[in-house]
């Protein structure tokens, strides 16, 4: 989902080498401690000489990342809105499929996409299916079926939940015949799989 680098981190009095990631919305850090800095919380982010130096509430957390501190820190400050990850263009034709918050909806309206909702239009270019249970991926295949071309399946599930997991995602859509391409964070609580067709089934 994110950039994931080894690294040294110095926070208050500890020093660890471990993974960084950099997630959507926040920074992550599993080493002999772990960190947790959403990007929200994050007070100044600076690249000096190799260094991402985040100041937030409980401390500056330094991570050693080399030439990677700058681009980090432009993503911190300048995190690509959701509809800018999921790649969708002003006048999108999306189809969607269950109930998607209505901020969501919003941000599609403002795109100017044309939406239908329970059914694939002909000319969709991205189809959002909602997902909250393994049950609701058995509706899958039959989505699938009504996809053309290069049109994309996003289907979008609620983060660490038992009844449902990415395994269970992938598997349904790969049953479908389609193949997993890209994830993102599609908010605080969900997570969005893309799939398409296949190539050489196009």
């Amino acid at each position: 989902m994110g950039s994931e680098l080894k690294c040294t981190v110095r926070f208050a009095k500890q020093t660890s080498e471990g993974k960084a990631l950099l997630e959507t919305s926040e920074v992550l850090f599993r080493g002999k401690f772990r960190l947790k800095i959403p990007f929200a919380s994050i007070k100044s982010a600076k690249a000096v000489v190799g260094e991402l130096r985040l100041l937030t509430a409980d401390g500056l957390a330094v991570f050693e990342i080399g030439a990677a501190a700058e681009k980090w820190r432009e993503k911190i400050l300048h995190p690509k809105s959701r509809v800018e990850k999921i790649g969708l263009k002003p006048g999108a034709k999306v189809s969607l499929f269950g109930g998607f918050d209505a901020e969501f909806l919003v941000e599609l309206k403002s795109l100017g996409a044309a939406m239908t909702k329970d059914r694939v239009a002909a000319d969709a270019e991205a189809v959002f299916f909602a997902a909250d249970s393994q049950k609701d991926l058995s509706s899958v295949l039959k989505t699938a079926k009504s996809l053309k071309g290069a049109a994309a399946l996003w289907i979008v599930y609620p983060k660490g939940q038992k009844g449902i997991t990415e395994n269970d995602v992938i598997a349904a859509g790969r049953k479908a015949g389609l193949k997993d391409v890209k994830v993102v964070g599609f908010s605080a609580a969900h997570t969005a799989l893309k799939f398409v067709i296949p190539l050489e089934n196009r």
